[in-house]
């Protein structure tokens, strides 16, 4: 099957966006939620007449979605709902996200584009190892696989001894999951000899940040190009971007979604380039379409195009979320700040554990790095790693160098920081 892109749009909004907003607005001026926030702000659905309006029209965060739990904001009759997902739940109360068949349909054609467009083909066998159920991961992967026409290996999470083994047997061309896991996975094929059998060639990896020290080990690993997909649960799941074998940023589908940046911290609209909070806006979902999304990722919108050649217009790879930023003794960092100095020192692996305590008032952060495979432990190497941190960030941290393969690894999403201060 071939999967068509959309018409060519300008790196602007195209004129399509701006009538399907239009037409969004007035959808959701009958849901009772975005009514009575339409009235309290005076906003008068038929006064909005393009894209250039959307700083006028209000966010919507996960709060609102816990809200109205759980399913205040759906804007199609039941009898036009096909299937709800939901988020995990872990940070609290769950968010239900219901689909029409049209939205079911938009998905699986999105997640089509992602695979095509990281040069998965019909003829690839693509193993599928993040969760299925009511977790939006699982089968928007599988419904992309079978809209493109590819072989789905459902395997669902976990089981590293049976994942290894549909590999080697089912011979297995594309692995996708939580670049976490993929990385247990080729340490565990590495270390058990099994590199020669396998017949990878394509990584997708999502659901979790993660940078190029982490990308350049699965790669020498088990010998495969990786690709970083961006979703999430509230906006369909993942395949909403991905980036192309240029790997110069995540290309998005504007024709489905407006993207923009804010400022985190004001909400006020950042110039095109800036890096700030992605707010997403979905102008063709149907069940429950969501107008100007806090999504709390830390990213840009690149102002250019690609040198690939495709119309879609790209975001940088997330670097962080806004409710991530980690304040220590009065610095404010993110996590992906350590990942890049990480790259830039010789010797030292992807895997980093950041501990931060507090005892008489002071606080004391620990950063906790793997050395390379066969690379000595050094005190030089960790004096390097402190001067690097404190040069670029500004702040004071031991660093420790611990044996390769010494920090734990996931299945699902690597925790990088233990904060133990709101325990003291």
């Amino acid at each position: 099957m071939t999967v068509k892109y959309a018409e060519k749009t300008p790196l602007g909004f195209s004129e399509e966006s701006s009538v399907l907003l239009c037409r969004l607005i007035k959808k959701m001026a009958r849901n009772p939620f975005y009514k009575e926030r339409f009235n309290s702000l005076g906003i008068v659905p038929e006064e909005i007449k393009g894209v250039e309006d959307l700083p006028k029209l209000p966010f919507t965060t996960k709060e609102d979605l816990r809200k109205t739990y759980p399913l205040g904001l759906q804007v199609a009759p039941d009898r036009d709902v096909v299937r709800v997902h939901s988020s995990s739940g872990t940070t609290g109360q769950p968010v239900m996200v219901p689909y029409t068949r049209n939205d079911v349909n938009t998905w699986a054609e999105m997640m089509a584009r992602c695979l095509k467009m990281a040069g998965v083909t019909d003829s690839d066998r693509i193993q599928i190892t993040p969760g299925y159920g009511l977790w939006t991961a699982g089968i928007g992967f599988q419904a992309g696989t079978e809209r493109l026409g590819a072989m789905a290996v459902p395997v669902g999470p976990g089981n590293t001894d049976r994942q290894l083994k549909m590999m080697v047997d089912l011979k297995t061309t594309v692995l996708i999951g939580t670049s976490s896991y993929a990385l247990l996975l080729a340490e565990e094929a590495n270390r058990r000899g099994l590199t020669e059998k396998l017949h990878l060639r394509l990584g997708v990896f999502g659901s979790e940040r993660w940078g190029e020290k982490m990308r350049t080990r699965i790669e020498e690993l088990i010998g495969i190009e990786t690709f970083d997909i961006y979703g999430l649960t509230e906006i369909y799941g993942p395949g909403i971007a991905i980036d192309c074998p240029h790997h110069t940023g995540l290309h998005y589908w504007d024709d489905h979604l407006i993207f923009e940046i804010v400022d985190p911290v004001t909400g006020k609209p950042l110039p095109r380039g800036s890096t700030g909070e992605l707010v997403i806006t979905t102008i063709t979902k149907e069940g429950m379409p969501l107008l100007r999304f806090r999504t709390r990722d830390i990213t840009r919108i690149i102002p250019a195009r690609c040198s690939c050649g495709s119309p879609y217009p790209m975001i940088d790879r997330i670097i962080g979320r806004s409710d991530d930023m980690i304040k220590i003794k009065g610095v404010q960092i993110y996590p992906a700040e350590i990942e890049n100095i990480l790259k830039g020192i010789s010797g030292l692996s992807s895997e980093y554990q950041i501990e931060i305590s507090r005892s008489s008032g002071k606080e004391r952060a620990v950063l906790r790095v793997e050395r390379q495979p066969f690379e000595k432990c050094s005190n030089g190497l960790a004096r390097i790693c402190e001067m690097e941190v404190k040069s670029k960030i500004g702040l004071s941290m031991d660093v420790e160098i611990v044996e390769y393969n010494q920090l734990p690894r996931s299945e699902k999403k690597t925790k990088r920081v233990i904060d133990h201060r709101d325990c003291c």
